[in-house]
């Protein structure tokens, strides 16, 4: 009859993680692993596959109850010897404070700790199971902040991948009411918005590989912390100080930022004068577009961003950008201006309640009203008049009918911004005020009749 070949400390050990096995599961071929580990390992080399003899596994692998009870005798036998002195083979319920040392009661008599300060092994271990804990509880935090972030990345990557289809069609539309001879164009601007949809989706592709990394390593941490806390009051006291090097959090909190999605204003903004400039054939010219990327969800922008207006309807999910208005219904003009004088007109015609002006590039966009600081503008609200700026807030303006068109002139030399009528030129107000920061074109309207940019008078050198 053949001899049973005695166990050893490594039977124990998972040949994945190095570790005493946690949750075995048992491979078609024979061979066990931690659960977590062989999971893992499938994932990582993308095949279901031994970690030691590479055979493949076709089904889920069933749980190992007898090295499961086999490991937690060990484990419980191992946490025995080690609160035995070795010395004296007495229990070891003291800690020594002034040499960190591990006693039983014999030791503690000894001349060498006679006159130390000894405490019992459970408050100390308690005390440090309470660090533990704390470091334990902010981990847990942090990986369920960077799962947040990452739902958000996996949106963001959603909504990229349904403008770049948008934009995609818009410049098709538009290239068939061209000549054949600017075909070259339309492929040199779909091969920019390629590239650029490619750079935007491999950014934030990045970020889902780093934060996913750092998740794993968080994972990681959160277990052997977790196995550590169940490891015994002797083994806790002995690896504190490791444990809690190993428990510090480094990693940055995630952070979304501005310029995330792509630019829609670059492909459609002016978009058949800047084709047309290589024939210099006259078209019309938008001295302001609109940037929908900081359009309120409840504001829908026209395919030439020349147009807004307010609807309920939301057909499609829209991210929070930093760059969006999330509480007033406005939206701003692409381009901001900083020096020299800028002209543009907008219809109102038949909109009932609407704002137009300039705003500043620090404007607040989110959780407040942006109309309390940053806003120079004429609008209309229940068919009157009115001003608003930073410091006078709402000012009627008496005296005048409704307009059909607005036309603002911005002097930033002088200082000054005026507000009159398209049609008859009378001037509604004049702002005085030294603008330091870049200012950009503001829109504000909760009607559902659109606010109109109206074509202006082309540059010179266009």
């Amino acid at each position: 009859m053949a001899s049973k070949r005695p166990f050893c400390d490594a039977d124990f050990f998972c040949p994945v993680c190095r570790d005493v096995f946690d949750h075995p599961v048992v491979l078609p071929c024979g061979h066990s692993g931690c659960k977590d580990c062989i999971e893992q390992y499938w994932r990582v080399s993308d095949s279901r596959q031994c970690p030691l003899c590479r055979q493949i596994s076709a089904n889920n692998p069933s749980l190992n109850l007898a090295l499961r009870n086999l490991c937690q005798a060990f484990l419980d036998h191992r946490r025995y010897l080690e609160e035995l002195c070795e010395v004296h083979h007495e229990k070891r319920t003291l800690v020594c404070c002034d040499d960190e040392q591990i006693l039983c009661e014999i030791c503690r008599e000894s001349e060498e700790h006679r006159n130390h300060t000894c405490r019992p092994v459970q408050e100390i271990a308690e005390e440090h199971k309470a660090v533990l804990l704390g470091k334990l509880g902010l981990l847990k935090e942090k990986m369920h902040l960077m799962k947040e972030v990452n739902v958000e990345n996996d949106f963001a990557g959603m909504n990229i991948q349904g403008q770049a289809t948008y934009l995609e069609n818009q410049i098709k539309d538009s290239f068939k009411h061209l000549h054949q001879l600017l075909d070259d164009e339309e492929k040199a601007m779909l091969n920019e918005l390629k590239l650029e949809k490619e750079k935007k989706m491999e950014s934030l592709k990045d970020k889902i590989e780093k934060i996913g990394e750092e998740i794993g390593m968080l994972t990681t941490i959160i277990k052997d912390l977790k196995k550590e806390l169940d490891s015994g009051d002797i083994r806790i006291i002995q690896n504190f100080k490791d444990t809690l090097m190993r428990a510090e959090c480094k990693f940055q909190d995630p952070e979304m930022t501005a310029g995330d999605l792509i630019d829609s204003v670059k492909y459609l903004g002016n978009f058949k004068l800047n084709v047309w400039r290589k024939v210099r054939r006259s078209i019309s010219y938008s001295p302001v577009v609109l940037d929908p990327n900081t359009a309120h969800i409840y504001l829908t922008v026209s395919d030439n961003l020349t147009c807004v207006w307010y609807g309920f309807e939301i057909t499609e999910p829209i991210p929070d950008n930093l760059e969006r208005f999330d509480r007033c219904p406005c939206v701003l003009g692409s381009v901001g201006f900083s020096t020299g004088t800028h002209t543009w007109d907008v219809e109102v015609e038949h909109n009932s309640s609407w704002m137009v002006g300039v705003a500043t590039e620090s404007v607040q966009r989110k959780g407040t009203n942006c109309l309390s600081s940053g806003v120079w503008c004429i609008g209309l609200k229940d068919e009157i008049l009115s001003v608003t700026d930073p410091l006078e807030s709402h000012v009627p303006l008496l005296g005048f009918e409704k307009p059909a068109a607005v036309r603002v002139k911005l002097d930033l030399s002088a200082g000054r911004l005026s507000f009159s009528d398209l049609l008859c030129e009378n001037v509604y107000h004049t702002f005085t005020h030294n603008f330091t920061e870049t200012v950009f074109p503001f829109f504000f309207t909760d009607c559902h009749y659109p606010l109109t940019i109206l074509p202006g008078v082309k540059p010179e050198e266009i």
